[in-house]
């Protein structure tokens, strides 16, 4: 687990960083390695927000059985389906088979032809645009945001402690721990990433129909 990496008392990171990968998406030149985001949410409900690529499953698993410390995940929140963010879904849930899978429709529409969820009928959570899920002191609100930048992208906004889970709407190339100009990694990310996909995709809306996020 990354160092000195802290959320809140109540919000863990449970990401790793990826330092030996030379290109991101086999086509984004990444000097410094970049790092895959997951986090758990501890409240009386237990949340896991995203998994992270097979390149660092091992990782992350040690991780994630650390942070929980003897207790199940009550969810899982899919904020889309990359696999940099949902390799490890299935394996996660077949771990935890108690574990319900937070997403949208187009989340499930997708979720099978990726992966073998055992019993998702009964364990998938559909949450629709600005629809809560209360896990305890901490509550959940979800918003949609297609194409940004695949279409079952959603982003999860934490109303307790005020945090946004912005799946990829915000971000940056580069590992936690490399020291070295933010801003030029985060323009590079946002224009190669968010802003040429989504822009291509309003393109087939007509006017006034799609949100800007």
């Amino acid at each position: 687990m990354i160092k000195d990496t802290t959320i809140s008392k109540d919000i863990i990171y449970i990401g790793a960083d990826d330092k030996s990968i030379d290109l991101f998406e086999s086509q984004y030149v990444v000097p410094n390695g970049i790092s895959y985001n997951s986090y758990l949410i501890k409240d009386e409900k237990t949340v896991i927000m995203d998994t992270i690529d097979k390149r660092k499953t091992e990782e992350w698993v040690n991780n994630l059985e650390k942070a929980l410390q003897g207790r199940e995940p009550d969810y899982l929140v899919i904020s889309h389906l990359e696999p940099d963010h949902a390799y490890n879904i299935e394996l996660v849930s077949k771990k935890y088979p108690s574990m319900k899978l937070i997403g949208n429709e187009k989340t499930f529409a997708f979720l099978p032809q990726f992966f073998d969820i055992p019993n998702l009928e009964e364990r998938k959570v559909i949450v629709k645009e600005g629809e809560e899920v209360n896990i305890g002191n901490h509550t959940l609100q979800f918003f949609m945001a297609p194409m940004v930048h695949w279409p079952e992208v959603m982003v999860t906004y934490e109303k307790t402690e005020k945090i946004l889970f912005s799946a990829d709407g915000f971000g940056k190339f580069g590992a936690l721990d490399t020291d070295e100009d933010w801003d030029c990694e985060a323009r590079r990310y946002y224009f190669n990433i968010v802003r040429k996909i989504w822009h291509a995709s309003t393109k087939f809306t007509k006017k006034g129909s799609h949100t800007r996020y």
